[in-house]
């Protein structure tokens, strides 16, 4: 029954002290403001003027519902600027989830460009290894998720963000170390160290070995990828990581890389958003800062 306008009609009583400013104030006749009071009034049941007085006087109800006003008016105000600063893509928020154990590397620096251009969007950064990164997306728990495995949906949009090299690393040494490239049954009595994560998320199974129809020795997990690196230097295994996650250590001469068959095994990786989102500005602003901080940062990388 009470609604915004009845709010701020007997706010607009009260600060202009009289039926006729009031009704000036909100652009209004004196009649159609007259009109609306006695509608609430019936609505409501209770009396919101004295009218035996000159000027008419504001009764206990009518302040109660003034100091209801006080409280919901400012709020709604600020919703309203807040909106239309959504709608000219300016502010809004921007939760992130990785689901690349590598992406840090590169996804920091741009996080940290990105808020300092646009400090008015609450940005926040998650892991997305242990949960199904796409349905929190749907579910509005996320609003950009980064990942390889794009999966067909009308509600998402994929950016892609850049292709890099899947690549396999090998101890200097060992006995895959002089080799430029290597064929997937060369892998059968290899222990392959991966990330702790689903089978058909992991790309040197899904790209390279499930289509040749190989099994590793043994699979052996680990969470990061120094430790993986260090893994694989001290001759505990191989592992098929993304080129330029490699870079810094091949630097340092702990390993030898491998691609994977004659001409590699090339993939993209992507910023999924709602497709009602991927057109706003703010969003927009964090695909470009994030193309822009990749190619700056990483190299061996190709646009997508």
């Amino acid at each position: 029954m009470l609604e915004v306008r009845h709010m701020e009609t007997l706010v607009a009583i009260r600060d202009g002290g009289s039926l006729q400013e009031a009704a000036e104030r909100l652009h209004l006749t004196q009649s159609a403001l007259s009109h609306q009071l006695r509608d609430l009034e019936v609505r409501l049941k209770v009396s919101l003027l004295n009218r035996r007085t000159r000027p008419a006087r504001l009764t206990t109800a009518a302040l109660r519902i003034i100091e209801l006003a006080e409280d919901v008016l400012p709020r709604i105000r600020a919703a309203e600027r807040e909106l239309q600063r959504l709608a000219a893509g300016r502010t809004g928020r921007l939760h992130v989830a990785i689901d690349c154990h590598s992406c840090f590397q590169w996804l920091m620096p741009a996080l940290d460009a990105f808020r300092q251009a646009w400090p008015d969007v609450s940005l926040d950064l998650s892991a997305a290894f242990s949960f199904g990164p796409l349905p929190a997306l749907l579910r509005g728990d996320l609003d950009v998720v980064i990942t390889s495995d794009p999966q067909t949906s009308e509600a998402i949009r994929y950016a892609p963000l850049f292709s890099y090299e899947l690549v396999l690393a090998v101890a200097r040494g060992g006995p895959l170390a002089g080799l430029s490239h290597v064929e997937a049954h060369q892998l059968a009595d290899q222990v392959l160290i991966a990330y702790p994560v689903d089978r058909d998320r992991l790309d040197v199974f899904t790209a390279f070995m499930d289509p040749a129809g190989v099994e590793p020795a043994a699979l052996r997990t680990a969470e990061l990828t120094p430790m993986i690196v260090q893994l694989v230097a001290s001759g505990r295994g191989v592992a098929a990581l993304p080129n330029w996650a490699l870079t810094e250590y091949l630097d340092q001469g702990w390993l030898h890389v491998c691609r994977l068959g004659a001409g590699g095994v090339w993939r993209t990786l992507y910023a999924a958003t709602r497709a009602e989102d991927a057109d706003a500005g703010y969003v927009q602003a964090f695909l470009a800062q994030a193309r822009e901080t990749c190619f700056d940062t990483l190299t061996g990388i190709q646009p997508a």
